[in-house]
């Protein structure tokens, strides 16, 4: 195997991983918020300033979280074109030729509607 395919499927398996780990935290975040909300239906006062300071807290962490994934998201993809780009330039005609077979499917599935 190549070391563009090895490089492709690294970066397909880490972005893979990124997405389960922003799957898992939004889902806990969402749990983290139900619960909040539960809890402030009947909270007054002092617990009430404590449950909305949790949530605020919560919510920061979240953006953080994003913004941490969507800066790996980023670095992954420019290194998943930088792969491709070093595999056109080493393999230029198995390039033409993939993009030419796609080009072909695309225009007969377009031509079909």
């Amino acid at each position: 195997m190549s070391t563009h395919s090895n490089t492709a499927e690294t970066v397909a398996k880490k972005a893979n991983q990124v997405a389960t780990n922003a799957s898992s935290e939004f889902q806990n975040f969402i749990a983290d918020v139900e619960d909040l909300v539960k809890e402030t239906t009947t909270l007054t006062g002092e617990d009430l300033a404590r449950a909305k300071a949790k949530l605020s807290s919560r919510i920061a962490d979240a953006k953080d979280s994003v913004v941490e994934m969507s800066g790996e998201i980023a670095q992954r993809a420019r290194k998943g074109a930088k792969a491709a780009d070093d595999y056109v330039h080493e393999q230029p005609w198995k390039a033409i030729g993939a993009g030419a077979a796609i080009g072909l499917l695309v225009g007969f599935a377009l031509a079909r509607r």
